[in-house]
């Protein structure tokens, strides 16, 4: 099928595997000119009604979720009688890959992992969405160390009505991972899901998942009746704290379980940060989730672990830079009839802001806007983002005149230039200011209208502009994703 084209615009190119359901291939986007994968069902599961209701079940229930950690769909539809599944192609490896290649995966690590495995299961849980089947091959790594979990293929939605399409007493789910309920036949829950992140958890940090048995329901059947390992024997560096996260987790009791997965993640922020400082080290894929945390909890970790490599490296050669500045001045200061040193006219100066001061603001949608990430969009790191949602039909298909971010300054200060960094050139945004945080557009005064804006992008602001407290980065168009990125957002006075 290599060469094959779908809907006469998705090219197959390589084959990239394949499971119970369907096959994957890497494809090209002959419109968008991108690389994208194809989920494409088995031809001889396209005339039964069940599997072919679940996969397209899985194209719905995750084209209603929109997270960094999500793997995203970008379209579905049927070619000659076979259903298919465009998703954004993620470049790197399954976690279970990792896992084979590494064996034992660094705390630090492995932690990392978690919390953001996490985060993704309660963006799906809050659609009421179960997914039923975590697994670490199911958990994608990107080339910048991100997980990013696919694979909604059994989920199950817990809205009232909503038939499930197993037999009463099935075992969905890989035997290795299942939640004791789910290996009994009962329902599930999203705290099913937590026990299977629990487990993957122990996996990374063992190299092997605890219950093993000679048959699939021995496995199964493991979960149910045998206490879960201690996973400080097996790997006597974890901490008791994190031992008791995995233990909670993994809970033969449902009840006894964390109550949702934002619980369980704030629990792996806080190991995250003391296991940080425990090391003394973190790699960039560690550090990229501590730029995450709340600040209290962060501030756990030394601050030069919560900066990643390349910072750390500019921050070094501008601190080299600064003294040869310092020796330069000094050796002109002590020239015959040098004068003081000389400022430019119109020189700008970058404001000082703290990982607090940006907001998301999305005010004619459900208020939010990737919260979670807003502060990746000021931490002085160019390899992370904040994103907007993924707006398919674009933001009038959407209802909205826009969305954005603001900046808040601590106090009404005159600010002469906005500065973006972005990875989706070509979005169309303005710059708006505001003395009190308004909820509407219209409360807050336009200083420069809506162009588009290059990769790195610089607005001055009219000569004259008041001082304001609060600077918005209005987005009016996206680019042809339906998405935008911004990297990094600054003012400068």
């Amino acid at each position: 099928m290599i060469g094959s084209l779908l809907a006469g615009r998705y090219r197959l190119d390589a084959h990239v595997g394949r499971g119970g359901m369907c096959t994957v291939w890497r494809a090209h986007d002959l419109a968008l000119e991108r690389t994208v994968a194809v989920k494409l069902l088995h031809t001889e599961l396209s005339g039964d009604g069940a599997q072919l209701e679940r996969f397209r079940r899985e194209a719905r229930a995750v084209a209603r979720l929109s997270h960094p950690h999500i793997v995203t769909v970008i379209d579905a539809g049927e070619e000659e009688g076979r259903p298919y599944i465009v998703l954004e192609y993620v470049e790197g490896e399954t976690l279970k890959e990792r896992i084979k290649r590494h064996g034992r995966l660094p705390v630090t690590e492995a932690v990392a992992y978690a919390i953001e495995i996490a985060r993704a299961l309660a963006c799906a849980h809050a659609q009421r969405l179960v997914h039923r089947d975590i697994k670490p091959q199911n958990v994608l790594i990107d080339r910048e160390g991100r997980a990013k979990v696919t694979d909604f293929g059994i989920a199950r939605s817990l809205e009232s009505g909503q038939e499930d399409l197993t037999a009463t007493g099935r075992v969905l789910g890989t035997t290795e991972y299942v939640a004791p309920e789910q290996a009994l036949g009962e329902s599930v829950t999203e705290r099913s899901d937590l026990y299977s992140l629990g487990i993957v958890l122990f996996e990374m940090l063992t190299g092997a998942p605890p219950f093993r048995g000679p048959t699939p329901v021995a496995t199964a059947m493991a979960h149910v009746r045998e206490p879960l390992p201690d996973v400080q024997k097996l790997r006597p560096e974890v901490s008791a704290s994190l031992a008791a996260v995995i233990e909670r987790a993994c809970a033969k009791n449902p009840e006894r379980r964390h109550r949702n997965a934002l619980e369980l993640a704030e629990e792996l922020e806080q190991v995250l940060a003391i296991e940080t400082a425990r090391s003394g080290t973190a790699p960039d894929e560690v550090t990229q989730v501590l730029r995450t945390l709340p600040r209290e909890v962060a501030e756990v970790a030394p601050r030069r672990l919560r900066m990643g490599r390349a910072m750390r490296r500019l921050l070094a050669l501008a601190a080299l830079a600064a003294s040869g500045v310092a020796i330069w001045q000094a050796l002109e200061h002590t020239r015959p009839g040098a004068g003081p040193p000389r400022v430019e006219a119109g020189q700008l100066r970058p404001l000082a802001l703290p990982s607090t001061a940006a907001h998301d603001f999305d005010p004619e949608g459900d208020g939010s806007e990737h919260p979670e990430s807003v502060q990746l969009a000021v931490d002085g790191n160019l390899t992370t983002t904040w994103e907007t949602e993924t707006y398919r039909g674009g933001l009038t298909g959407s209802g909205k005149s826009g969305v954005g971010l603001y900046i808040d300054t601590g106090k009404p200060q005159r600010v002469r230039r906005l500065d973006l960094v972005t990875s989706t050139p070509g979005l169309h945004a303005g710059v708006y200011g505001a003395n009190s945080p308004a909820g509407d557009i219209s409360g807050w005064r336009q200083l420069v209208p809506p162009r588009a804006l290059a990769q790195n992008a610089h607005l001055p602001l009219p000569t004259g502009t008041p001082p304001f407290r609060y600077y918005l980065l209005w987005i009016t168009e996206l680019p042809s994703g339906g998405r935008a990125e911004i990297r990094e957002l600054g003012l400068s006075r």
